[in-house]
């Protein structure tokens, strides 16, 4: 997904007015310089870049695309998403061009360079406009004309550009046939289901666009005055409703592909279920796809959804009674998982059943009692579902496409009720319907109402398409019965799981009353589910990477076995080390295609409860890796390490007994320092009353930043939420990397209070720092390395001495006779070199008889006497000097 956001292309809404038309086509034809280029491809593709006057102060950024030889082909306009503009859509354009179509692009106004206020597709802004650019084509000598000055023409564009398509249908009878994707029929059902404000996306939509003041002041109005409220009024429904292809939808006859995200808290499948309805209704063809993706799960089908939109218009704009259009209905599976391209298909006479999908519904029964839960006072902490705006990022998008995402419902704000364990796999195939009774505290009660597949044990639950359905009961106090229609979904359900049906008082994605209140609910019969059965999967192959990834794997066991490094079975738990909470033993990690270069080597020590364990070591000592193979991140070549008897695998099961920092934690910014730990600990899968988080927070000492959003957070304060986070589930094993980068030297003493108080209950820590300072405050053991291995190892005092160290020479060079005099005085240990002089350690009891007068006649100045030189010295004497 284009975050620019999603891409809804402009709404055109108003009836052609021929004296409108007319003095647009004057002020066009005189309007304008065209250029003309070549592309690269073998099929040269000129194209046209024009600005076009609209008549109304309103300019327009165009490109007009042709290929091939002279002659009259379908027209087709192509219509960018919200946040876009026309240089989104070039590379379609060309493809369409050289499938024998004149294209024309446009910016949409308040977008690209193209002037004017964003209307959301107002009938007497964004959809006159396209109107006046049909005129335009009309009188191109390449466009096809069915009759006096009617041109052939399509229409096609994804989210704000599939909504202008539709809405140019109902009001230019020009329009022939259009195919708009992840886009809307309703905006006001939209951004306001049930009477509930999608607040997130809503802001998102403003934001995409510039802020409030880029659009029409009746918009701004509206919006500003729905985000302060947090709740719909009839004037904002009324607006945004006329601004909606609903409001034309009796009048749009042409032939109809509607494509519809899977993954789309924005517009989920409904939207297109409700436009394929009122269109069929008019008697237009209209074929439907629910594609892999939408607005949260990312475009995953690009490819195969421009073939099909070109096959579409070959069928009714080039009159191809053999172009292959597809079936009736479509949706993508699993990812295509189980068919070639994730295709099932309602085929031949039962197409007339999409939407309703034919067959039984299905009903599952639901156990619960009557349930009490709360509105907490502001509505926060909310429930998440969705996570808007970043769903469609790499691979969240991927996993949001196979129904895997973060969601949090909280304890005591949610009731739930749930099914036996299905006996059979149950595909379920549209909208699940459940009637509740519902009662407030409140006049109006406001619900997320949900359904989870979950996995025996309750493990697992999956939210499919992270889909929720809000709905504002009013009148709720005196108690009234609610349908809950709930999100359309394609998704299975295998035996064994159940269903659980979800009432939640609060979601991350809308705005829910702010004063607290006590809803009651209580089931009204079980859970309808409808199927399909009559929606069969296509045979076919299945996708190349279901056969190159075992194969891979294959290909990597083969290579172990004959290089003899195969992998032998974990070795079994060594109960003498059950208490034991780190040994490493001759742990060894060669560069890779480098046999006698090594990142570790040789390397043993043993860790033990209650200690704060210093990792030190010059760069490339080998800590970093260490660390990573500790964690299970990378497999040593030789020797092993074991914590609390278990040897360390990648994905051990004794890993969720190690919490681990390492090089800084991403959080969400718009959430609280407690919903961002509270999120993370739910993504794990774990009971919540394991993760001890009161306790964890008590250790990083937070305090009330907790409640505040992690936007307004100082980078101490992050740090220390990091900690926080690793420590979750107070792990018996706490390892942190480089903890007090960054931090300013208050915020440095209390992540050295952090890491003591964590280890004064029993368990342990093992902190890699270049600050030596804080490790020897900090730390009551070392492991100091250099060049992969291990140079010492034990208790602080025992490395550093007790004896003070002297800072001298600072003031000029000191040659290595001198040198050598001063390490022969009696009560000197050592004399190491370093950047700032002569750093002189004093033996275990701190005096050096005569050193003092011994310095004066040797003129060597001193410049410090104290403890805090001690580990720096110590470090340095061990490693050579070589920090």
């Amino acid at each position: 997904m284009d975050l620019r956001l999603p891409r809804m292309r402009g709404l055109l809404r108003r009836p052609r007015r021929a004296l409108a038309a007319a003095a647009a086509v004057v002020v066009l034809a005189g309007a304008g310089t065209w250029t003309a280029v070549a592309s690269d491809d073998p099929a040269p593709v000129r194209r046209a870049d024009r600005i076009m006057s609209m008549g109304d102060g309103v300019r327009l950024d165009t490109s007009y695309f042709t290929s091939g030889s002279a002659g009259r082909r379908p027209a087709v306009l192509l219509a960018h998403g919200f946040g876009g503009s026309k240089a989104d859509l070039r590379e379609q354009a060309e493809g369409l061009a050289r499938d024998g179509y004149a294209v024309l692009t446009w910016s949409a106004r308040g977008f690209g360079r193209s002037t004017g206020r964003i209307g959301l597709n107002d009938p007497d802004g964004e959809v006159a406009d396209v109107s006046r650019l049909i005129d335009w084509l009309a009188k191109q000598p390449q466009v096809r004309l069915d009759r006096a000055g009617d041109p052939r023409v399509g229409l096609a564009g994804a989210s704000y550009g599939g909504a202008v398509s539709l809405l140019a249908a109902g009001h230019d009878a020009r329009v022939d046939a259009i195919a708009p994707s992840i886009t809307y029929w309703n905006l006001a059902d939209a951004l306001m289901p049930n009477g509930v404000f999608k607040k997130l996306w809503a802001g998102i939509f403003v934001n995409t666009g510039g802020g409030c003041g880029r659009f029409e002041d009746a918009l701004c109005r509206m919006y500003q005055r729905v985000a302060e409220s947090g709740v719909p009024d009839a004037e904002a429904v009324k607006l945004l409703r006329e601004r909606s292809p609903q409001a034309v939808g009796d009048r749009i006859r042409v032939p109809t592909l509607l494509m519809q995200g899977q993954t789309d808290s924005l517009f989920p499948l409904g939207q297109a279920d409700a436009a394929a309805r009122a269109i069929r209704a008019n008697g237009a063809p209209v074929d439907v796809d629910w594609i892999a993706g939408g607005h949260d799960g990312g475009d995953l089908e690009t490819d195969r959804l421009h073939a099909r939109v070109h096959s579409w218009f070959d069928r009714y704009l080039k009159d191809d009674e053999g172009a292959a259009t597809g079936p009736a209905f479509r949706v993508t599976r699993t990812g295509g998982v189980d068919s070639t391209d994730g295709q099932a298909q309602l085929r031949g006479a039962s197409a007339d059943r999409y939407p309703g999908l034919g067959g039984g519904p299905a009903s599952v029964p639901l156990a619960g009692r009557e349930q009490r839960f709360a509105n907490p006072a502001g509505a926060n902490p909310p429930a998440v579902s969705a996570l808007p705006g970043i769903g469609g990022a790499g691979g969240l998008a991927q996993l949001s496409s196979l129904g895997v995402g973060v969601s949090l419902d909280f304890p005591g704000q949610y009731a739930a009720f749930q099914s036996a364990p299905l006996t059979e796999d149950l595909r379920v195939t549209g909208s699940p319907t459940a009637t509740v009774h519902v009662r407030s505290t409140s006049d109006d009660a406001v619900l997320f109402a949900k359904v989870y597949d979950v996995g025996p044990g309750g493990t697992a639950p999956v939210l499919p398409g992270q889909l929720v359905t809000p709905v504002r009961v009013e009148g709720a106090k005196a108690g009234k019965d609610v349908t809950l229609t709930l999100p359309a979904i394609d998704h299975e359900v295998e035996k064994g799981h159940r269903l659980r049906l979800v009432l939640a008082s609060t979601d991350l994605g809308y705005a829910s009353p702010a004063a607290p209140a006590t809803y009651t609910v209580s089931l009204k019969g079980g859970l309808t589910v409808p199927t399909a059965p009559g929606v069969s999967t296509a045979a076919a192959p299945l996708p190349a990477w279901v056969w190159w990834l075992p194969l891979a794997g294959l290909a990597v066991a083969l290579a172990l076995l004959l290089t003899g490094r195969r992998r032998t079975a974990t070795p079994a738990p060594d109960p003498a080390l059950a208490e034991v909470p780190l040994r490493i033993t001759g742990l060894t990690k060669r560069y890779a295609g480098a046999a006698d270069r090594y990142a570790v080597r040789e390397l043993s020590f043993r860790v033990e409860k209650g200690q704060v364990l210093g990792l030190l070591g010059p760069n490339g000592a080998g800590k970093t890796t260490t660390l990573r193979m500790l964690m299970g991140l990378i497999t040593p070549d030789e020797g092993e390490i074991r914590v609390f008897g278990h040897a360390i695998r990648p994905g051990a099961p004794v890993l969720s007994r190690v919490g681990a920092f390492v090089e800084g934690a991403g959080f969400l910014p718009h959430l609280s320092g407690r919903e961002n730990l509270e999120l993370y600990w739910r993504a794990t899968g774990r009971p919540p009353e394991n993760a001890h988080l009161d306790e964890a927070l008590e250790i990083a000492g937070l305090g009330d930043a907790l409640a505040r959003a992690v936007r307004t957070y100082s980078q101490g304060m992050r740090q220390r939420l990091a900690i926080a986070q690793a420590m979750l589930g107070l792990p018996d094993l706490l390892i942190l990397d480089e903890p007090t980068n960054g931090l300013d030297p208050p915020q440095i003493r209390e992540m050295r209070e952090v890491m003591i108080r964590y280890a004064a209950a029993g368990r342990t820590v093992i902190v890699s720092s270049h600050l030596l300072a804080e490790v020897e405050q900090s730390c009551t053991h070392l492991v100091v390395m250099d060049r992969g291995r291990l140079v010492q190892a034990g208790p602080v005092a025992e490395i550093i001495g007790s004896g003070d160290t002297l800072l001298v020479g600072t003031d000029l060079p000191v040659e290595e006779p001198v040198v050598e005099k001063i390490a022969a005085l009696p009560g000197v240990d050592s004399v190491v070199h370093t950047d700032d002089g002569l750093l002189v350690r004093l033996a275990a009891d701190g005096t050096a008889p005569g050193l003092v007068a011994e310095l004066v006649r040797l003129e060597v100045p001193v410049a410090s006497v104290g403890p805090h030189r001690r580990l720096e010295d110590a470090f340095l004497t061990l490693i050579g000097g070589s920090a």
